[in-house]
């Protein structure tokens, strides 16, 4: 079946539409507007994009009537201020796709552990027999998922990774689902504070049915001290640290996975699901690279890679994982927070920590506050070849960096992938020895 767009966007499809962002959503867009016979034009400050212009004047204003925006613009962008003066419709990428999807949508968001929640969930609902694909902000954009299926069909579910960027500007989106799965500092860069952070992403919850809501422990905690109501049946406790024996040897095994799991319990079961098929979808679920993944062991010193870890909440939940303090890797592009009170929490569960990045020595004086033995390195290499004098038998050496990733790499992905390469030739690199 052809895609069909609402008969209000009709008339402004007919004009070449302009794309604010020349990423993997900018280009997601385009290739949506092609399938529906219409045009766009990529506009990107940085200029990355082939073919992109870089600035957006007043004349540009009167080339089209229709912006669709990546997750990268906040709301009150110069240039989307300068669209909505001109009576353009300005529409965010998730949203111009969700109009355009004839399936569901399951919202899956979170400070923490909403990739994990969105690949897992998919991977459950496959073995269930549904047509189920993960989209969204795990890198494939709703957007391509609607161009390559061609909008999909009634019985398509379509388990939607949403972030603090993409819930803000939804206007259209309407989730059957959402699952929330945790709620801590990040992304003060974007959000002026913590509740304005919170209301991001509460605004799928107003977005969707109540009884539809599941929500995890601090969550509920934040929603209270911000005065928001969760209705009873959103509220799941999902900070239990007592293991589950049915989860053993598994995934969720023990917190914070566990978390995600008993999240996707609460929607499983209240969609009419029987729950030991979703513990047997448990038994077969591999967790995607750069989330606390053992990558070697050499001399006895054991190698992490938690490159995803881009948040102080992420890198406290790796480092509970071990019961002795550990050689820490951490830093990168600041995203605002409390850098004092990150390093004063972790400093009890740190042996030494090996900095590097833009936040480096900030860092480094923060840990000579908190009496944090600390060595500030010059590049991932010199972390590793650091980590490793300092290491002995039965020490732990993870990369949990607590920060993004765009000062040094392209992405989290870049990060991890060339920790795991520098880990793997210390063998026959002497000079990391």
């Amino acid at each position: 079946m052809p895609l069909v767009a609402p008969e209000f966007l009709r008339p402004l499809l007919a004009q070449s539409v302009a794309v604010f962002g020349g990423g993997v959503s900018g280009r997601a867009v385009l290739g949506l507007l092609a399938k529906l016979g219409s045009s766009g034009e990529i506009y990107d400050e940085r200029g990355g994009a082939e073919g992109a212009v870089n600035n957006f004047t007043p004349s540009d204003t009167y080339k089209s009537r229709l912006v669709v925006f990546s997750p990268g613009f906040p709301f009150d962008h110069p240039w989307l201020r300068a669209a909505r003066s001109a009576g353009w419709e300005c529409v965010s990428e998730l949203d111009f796709a969700s109009l355009l999807w004839r399936g569901s949508v399951v919202a899956i968001t979170g400070t923490n552990g909403k990739t994990t929640l969105t690949e897992f969930l998919t991977h459950a609902l496959r073995m269930w027999g549904v047509e189920a694909r993960a989209t969204g902000n795990i890198g494939f954009p709703f957007s391509q998922l609607v161009a390559e299926t061609d909008g999909g069909t009634a019985d398509m579910i379509a388990v939607c990774e949403i972030s603090s960027f993409q819930a803000e500007a939804l206007r259209y989106l309407q989730p059957q689902a959402t699952l929330w799965t945790n709620f801590a500092e990040d992304h003060l860069e974007r959000h002026p504070g913590m509740e304005t952070y919170f209301a991001a992403k509460w605004a799928l919850v107003e977005r969707t049915p109540p009884t539809a809501v599941f929500a995890g422990t601090s969550v509920q905690r934040h929603a209270e001290s911000f005065h928001r109501d969760l209705p009873a049946s959103a509220k799941v406790f999902s900070e239990v640290k007592t293991p589950d024996p049915r989860l053993a040897g598994g995934v969720f095994a023990a917190y914070p996975q566990a978390e995600n799991y008993l999240l996707a319990a609460a929607w499983w079961r209240a969609s009419g699901r029987a729950e030991e098929a979703l513990l047997a979808a448990t038994r077969t679920f591999r967790l995607g690279k750069h989330r606390l993944a053992r990558i070697g062991e050499i001399d006895g010193v054991t190698f992490w890679n938690d490159s995803k870890a881009t948040n102080f909440h992420a890198v406290e939940a790796a480092l509970a994982g071990f019961t002795a303090p550990v050689l820490l890797i951490a830093g990168g592009k600041a995203k605002g927070g409390d850098l004092a009170g990150f390093v004063r929490r972790i400093a009890p569960r740190v042996r030494e920590v090996f900095l590097l990045g833009e936040t480096k020595e900030i860092l480094a004086t923060f840990c000579s506050v908190y009496h944090v033995p600390h060595r500030v390195c010059a590049d991932l290499a010199e972390t590793v070849r650091r980590a490793v004098e300092a290491a002995r038998p039965g020490d732990h050496v993870l990369l949990s960096p607590g920060f993004a990733s765009f000062d040094l790499f392209r992405n989290y992905e870049d990060r991890g992938n060339q920790f795991e390469a520098i880990v793997n030739n210390l063998g026959v690199s002497p000079t990391l020895r």
